[in-house]
């Protein structure tokens, strides 16, 4: 069956208290919502010191979301994993692991905007050593036992409910991802659809002698759908919206990253050409989940640019009682 996946970054153009509070709350109840209407997953990002407010507390807010939820899992993708106490992170996500009964996943990214390392005080040329040491800590103080850590012997407690630990999995576009990743006996989640590496992790991992390893491959073209009984008119309302958030994406990206949401658009008209982001009728949905097959998944990403909440509530109740039903017969 078709995956179906909701994606919260909270952005809030504009950062008015009242309605950054609405859009976190929003968060949680559509993730409620979400949970009984048999959805599959949920997803949360991380980015610090966006003038739009865009996501800087994924950790609190999959809490938030484990408290109102009981069977769908979160998957934070991708946590930025430099930027934390290793120690502090390695409790955190342990912590999460128990409220969520072992529904949370966690994709380690290394990131790449300069700026929220200077924010957060971490010197950019040392994320990779950096990102060693905190993949290796997390690994270690998860087993519950005593390990060594910046030359003293240290033990954390809870270790987590899931064993060996939570599901974690490097995150990245870089052949430096990728023997992280095997190194470390980890899967991969590539930031775009970039077959090259699942080539190149395969072939390490079997020098290596592991075959315990997998690659995720963001789908390609990725597409970020907003259910609409009228699309013409959402695109009309709410292109802005969706132009800001591909265009505040873009401004972070460098010509040696590689995203699957990545634009070139400067207008409506083009971001509508390029087909990331889509306002499709529910019959739409239904047609291109027939077409993708039981591989297939689909993005909702409801309050996506700052859609206002009412809308957004909108076009998530009309997925839920056209499509919903559909693909559960597909």
């Amino acid at each position: 069956m078709t995956v179906t996946t909701l994606r919260f970054n909270q952005v809030a153009p504009g950062l008015d208290r009242k309605d950054v509070s609405a859009r976190y709350r929003a968060t949680v109840e559509m993730s409620a919502f979400a949970d009984a209407q048999g959805f599959d997953l949920i997803t949360l990002e991380e980015h610090h010191g966006v003038v739009d407010g865009w996501s800087p507390a994924p950790i609190a807010t999959a809490a938030a979301v484990f408290g109102a939820t009981e069977r769908i899992p979160v998957m934070l993708c991708a946590l930025i994993t430099p930027l934390y106490d290793p120690l502090r992170l390695a409790e955190e996500i342990s912590v999460l692991d128990h409220l969520s009964d072992g529904r949370v996943t966690v994709v380690a990214g290394i990131g790449y905007r300069p700026a929220e390392y200077e924010l957060m005080g971490v010197e950019w040329k040392e994320r990779g050593r950096i990102q060693d040491e905190v993949l290796e800590t997390l690994l270690a103080a998860w087993t519950g036992e005593e390990f060594e850590y910046r030359g003293r012997r240290v033990t954390l407690t809870p270790p987590p409910l899931t064993r060996p630990h939570p599901p974690l999995i490097v995150g990245g576009s870089s052949k430096a991802a990728v023997r992280r990743a095997v190194r470390l006996r980890l899967p991969l989640f590539t930031a775009a659809h970039l077959p090259e590496l699942v080539e190149y992790y395969d072939r390490l991992a079997a020098e290596a002698g592991w075959d315990g390893g997998f690659v995720l491959l963001p789908p390609d073209p990725t597409r970020m759908v907003f259910c609409a009984e009228d699309p013409e008119r959402a695109w009309a309302q709410f292109g802005d919206r969706f132009l800001h958030e591909a265009r505040t994406y873009a401004s972070w990206q460098t010509p040696d990253i590689r995203s699957a949401v990545s634009t070139k658009a400067l207008t409506v008209e083009q971001l509508r050409t390029e087909g990331t982001y889509c306002c499709l009728t529910p019959q739409q949905c239904v047609e291109l989940a027939r077409a993708e097959g039981p591989l297939g998944n689909l993005l909702l990403h409801p309050m996506c640019g700052g859609i206002p909440v009412d809308a957004a509530w909108e076009s998530l109740h009309l997925f839920a009682d056209q499509v919903m039903p559909a693909l559960k017969e597909l």
